[in-house]
C-alpha cells in the first residue's frame, strides 16, 4: 500500500469493486456452512488471488465453553409431489434447506410436511434462510406464496446430508510487515448463497490483501475467513498467547449493498481503530453512520469479550438485521453492486492508511514559528486541501507536534484530513523541521522477532 501522499497510486475503486462482484458471482452458487466442503470450496476461490493457510479442527474440539460440532455436508434434497415433481429443489437454491439439516428419506401428509417448513409471511416471494447448527433438526424453506399453493397429498421427502465428525475448517493469511504489531481483519464465510452477508465481506478482504501485497507495510497483517461465531471461538482458543499483537481490528460484514457506510466501535470505545474509521468516514464526502459498542452482532463481540477486549470494530454498510433483504434469498447478485463495492474497498484502504501512517514528531524548531516562506513551504506542495489549507496543515503540524501528539491527534484537533495532515509532516521533516519522536515510536512499534505462522 503506498502511503496517503500518493493517493494516484491506488487501485481505481470501481475496477476493484467489478472484481469484488465477480468473485461474489463465483462464489455465490457454492452451498457453504460452518463445517463442509462448500467452506473449503469457497477457500479454494479465494485461494487464486491469495495465499492461504487453511486450518482443519477436529469436532469434538473442545474451544473455551463451546466444542467444534460434528462436519455437516450435502449432496442434494427435495420434496416431492405424488406427480414426482420437485415443488422443493436444493438444486435451484441452496437456501432451500434448513442449513445443518439431518438426513432425511420417507413419505408424510401435508399436514406432517408443514411441521418442518418455514417461510417469510412478511415477504411472500422471498426464501428465508434458516439453521439448525446446535440441534439435530430438519427442514425445508421456500417462499410463503408457494407454501399457500401446496395441496393435499402424499409428498416424498429426502435430505441426502451427512452429519458425522470430521472437522471445523477456516483459512488465514498473514502478510508479514517490518514489526510484528497486527491489524487484524476477519470476515465470516460460512453462509450460502447470500451476497451482502456475507460475500461482499469475503471479496473485500481478499482484494484488500492483495493490495496489500504489493508494497511493504510498516504493520504485518492477519487476514482470517472463518465460520461465524465457532470460527472466532476456535481462532482465539488457539491462538490466545498471540492476541497481544493484534494492534488494531476490523470485521467486514454487509459491505457491498448501496447503503452508507457504518462503523461499530470496539468495546473500548476510544481505541486507535476507532478514532481511524470515524475519521475517514467523516472526511469522505459521504453519509455515514457510528455506532456504539454492544455484544450483539457479528464476531466483533467475541474478539471484544472482556477476557480478550481486542481493539477490533466493524464496518459495514447496512448492517445485519436492518435490511429486509437480510438472511432471505432477496440477498442475491443485484443486491451488491460493484460502485458499493469499491467504496467500501477504498475506506478499507484509507482506514488501514491512517494506521500505517500515524506516527508521533517533535518539532526541530519549537521556539516561534520557522520561516517557512525561505524554504518553498508556503507553495503548493501536494493533491491535497487548497494552498490556504495546506499552510494552515503546516502550522498545525508545527504546533502539536511536542512528542505527545500523533497526527491523528492532530488531524482530529485541527479539523482537517489525516491526508493533509500527514503530506505536511511530509514535508516538513523533508526540510529538517520534524523528526519521529522515540517515545511515539516505542509506543507503536515492537521491534520484530522471528516471523510466525
Amino acid at each position: 500500500m503506498k502511503t496517503t501522499s500518493n493517493a494516484n497510486s491506488r487501485p481505481d475503486p470501481l475496477a476493484v469493486g467489478r472484481k469484488c462482484h465477480e468473485l461474489i458471482v463465483q462464489l455465490f452458487p457454492i452451498c457453504r456452512s460452518i463445517t463442509g466442503n462448500g467452506f473449503r470450496q469457497t477457500l479454494a476461490h479465494i485461494e487464486k488471488h491469495i495465499p492461504l493457510t487453511i486450518h482443519e479442527v477436529p469436532s469434538g474440539t473442545q474451544v473455551f465453553d463451546w466444542t467444534v460440532p460434528r462436519e455437516w455436508n450435502i449432496r442434494d434434497a427435495y420434496v416431492k409431489n405424488s406427480c414426482g415433481e420437485r415443488i422443493i429443489d436444493f438444486q435451484r437454491s441452496n437456501l432451500h434447506v434448513v442449513n445443518y439439516s439431518i438426513p432425511v428419506s420417507g413419505k408424510m401428509s401435508l399436514d406432517a410436511l408443514k411441521q418442518h417448513l418455514f417461510s417469510a409471511p412478511e415477504h411472500p416471494d422471498w426464501i428465508p434462510y434458516r439453521t439448525s447448527y446446535y440441534r439435530e433438526s430438519w427442514g425445508f424453506c421456500l417462499s410463503h406464496r408457494q407454501l399457500e399453493q401446496l395441496v393435499e397429498d402424499e409428498y416424498e421427502v429426502r435430505i441426502d446430508s451427512t452429519l458425522e465428525n470430521g472437522s471445523l475448517t477456516y483459512g488465514e493469511f498473514l502478510m508479514a510487515g517490518t514489526t510484528e504489531d497486527e491489524i487484524l481483519v476477519s470476515c465470516h464465510a460460512c453462509h450460502p448463497s447470500l451476497c451482502n452477508d456475507n460475500l461482499s465481506g469475503v471479496a473485500i478482504a481478499t482484494f484488500l490483501a492483495k493490495s496489500l501485497m504489493s508494497s511493504p507495510q510498516r504493520y504485518s497483517y492477519r487476514f482470517l475467513f472463518i465460520p461465524g461465531s465457532i470460527g472466532s471461538i476456535t481462532w482465539l482458543s488457539r491462538n490466545e498467547r498471540n492476541v497481544h499483537r493484534i494492534k488494531h481490528g476490523l470485521v467486514l460484514s454487509c459491505i457491498g449493498d448501496r447503503g452508507s457506510l457504518s462503523y461499530k466501535k470496539s468495546r473500548r470505545a476510544d481505541a486507535e481503530i476507532d478514532r481511524a474509521a470515524k475519521h475517514v468516514l467523516k472526511h469522505s464526502g459521504h453519509e455515514y453512520r457510528v455506532a456504539a459498542f454492544s455484544p450483539y452482532g457479528n464476531d466483533e463481540r467475541q474478539y471484544c469479550s472482556p477476557g480478550f477486549n481486542l481493539p477490533v470494530g466493524r464496518l459495514s454498510r447496512t448492517p445485519d438485521g436492518e435490511f429486509p433483504e437480510y438472511h432471505t434469498s432477496a440477498d442475491d447478485l443485484n443486491f451488491v453492486d460493484a460502485p458499493s463495492l469499491g467504496n467500501s474497498f477504498n475506506q478499507c484502504l484509507s482506514i488501514l492508511e491512517v494506521l500505517e501512517e500515524n506516527r508521533t514528531y517533535l518539532n526541530q524548531n519549537p521556539k516561534c514559528e520557522p520561516q517557512l516562506g525561505k524554504r518553498g513551504l508556503y507553495k503548493t506542495f501536494g493533491g491535497y486541501g487548497d494552498s490556504q489549507q495546506q499552510e494552515l496543515a503546516l502550522l498545525w503540524v508545527l504546533n502539536q507536534s511536542d512528542g505527545s501528539n500523533s497526527l491523528l491527534d492532530i488531524a482530529e484537533r485541527s479539523g482537517l484530513s489525516f491526508a493533509l495532515i500527514h503530506q505536511a509532516a511530509d514535508a516538513l521533516q523533508g526540510h529538517g523541521l520534524l523528526r519521529e519522536s522515540e517515545l511515539g515510536r516505542a509506543q507503536s512499534i515492537t521491534e520484530p522477532e522471528t516471523m510466525r505462522s
